[in-house]
C-alpha cells in the first residue's frame, strides 16, 4: 500500500490506536493533535487520505473540512470523518461539506480500516480516459477524474464524482439507492440510505444548470437524462 494517511485528533489514546492499526495496515502515518499542525503540514506534503476528528482543541472539524474542499489543491483529497457526536443531522452536515465518509466513537479499529481502503479504492478504479458528454453542456472526464459544466470545472468529492461516473455509465437507466450503494462500498457498506441523497443534493449544486439531468424517480432512485438544454 504505502499511502500516506494524516490522522488529526487531540486525545492521545486515539489517536495512538488509530496510527497503530493502520501501520499494522501497511500505511504510513502522521499523526496531528491540533488543527493548526494539521493545516501547516498540508501545505507542504499533500497525504493521499485524512482522518478528521470533529472536535479540535483549536478548530471545528467541519470548518477544517469546507476549507480543504474550497482549496483546488486539497479539493479532490479524500477525508474521513472520526466523531463522537451521533446525530445523524452532524454526519449529514459533515457529507454537505464534503467528506467522503464518517465514523463515530466509539469505533472499530476494524471498520476504520476499511472504510479507509474503500475510500481509497474508489478514488484509483479510474476510466479509460474517455470522455463522457451529457447534454451538451456536461462533461466528464474519466482519467483525470474531472467534470465541467459548459467550459468551467466543478469541483467534486471522489465520492460525488464515483456517483456521477455511475449514473452517466447508462443513460437514462434508474440506480437504486442500494445499487448505489453497493458500487461505493461493496460489502463494507455501512452507511446510511439517506447519505446518497446528501452526496446527490451536492452535485446538482455544484452542477449548477446542469444538475437538472439528474433525476430523483421517487420511491426507486436516481438517474441521468441526456438531453439537450
Amino acid at each position: 500500500m504505502n499511502e500516506l494517511i494524516f490522522v488529526v485528533d487531540d486525545e492521545p489514546d486515539i489517536l495512538e490506536l488509530v496510527s497503530l492499526h493502520l501501520k499494522k495496515s501497511g500505511f504510513k502515518v502522521a499523526e496531528f493533535q491540533d488543527g493548526k499542525a494539521f493545516l501547516s503540514a498540508i501545505e507542504h506534503r499533500v497525504p493521499d487520505l485524512v482522518i478528521l476528528d470533529l472536535m479540535l482543541p483549536d478548530a471545528d472539524g467541519l470548518e477544517v473540512c469546507k476549507y480543504l474542499r474550497k482549496r483546488e489543491e486539497f479539493s479532490y483529497l479524500p477525508i474521513i470523518m472520526l466523531t463522537a457526536k451521533v446525530e445523524e443531522t452532524d454526519k449529514v452536515l459533515g457529507l454537505e461539506l464534503g467528506a467522503d465518509d464518517y465514523v463515530t466513537k466509539p469505533f472499530s479499529p476494524r471498520e476504520l480500516i476499511a472504510r479507509v481502503k474503500a475510500v481509497l479504492r474508489r478514488r484509483e478504479r479510474k476510466g479509460n480516459g474517455a470522455q463522457v458528454k451529457i447534454g451538451g453542456i456536461l462533461t466528464l472526464d474519466m482519467q483525470k477524474y474531472q467534470v465541467g459544466v459548459e467550459g468551467r470545472r466543478v469541483e467534486l468529492t471522489s465520492t460525488e464524482f464515483r456517483i456521477l461516473k455511475l449514473l452517466s455509465s447508462k443513460k437514462g437507466w434508474v440506480f437504486t439507492r442500494d445499487q448505489i450503494l453497493d458500487y461505493l462500498w461493496g460489502d463494507e457498506k455501512v452507511v446510511l440510505d439517506r447519505t446518497i441523497d446528501v452526496h446527490i443534493k451536492n452535485i446538482r449544486e455544484k452542477l449548477g444548470k446542469a444538475g437538472k439531468f439528474i433525476k430523483n424517480i421517487r420511491g426507486v432512485g436516481y438517474k441521468l437524462e441526456d438531453y439537450r438544454p
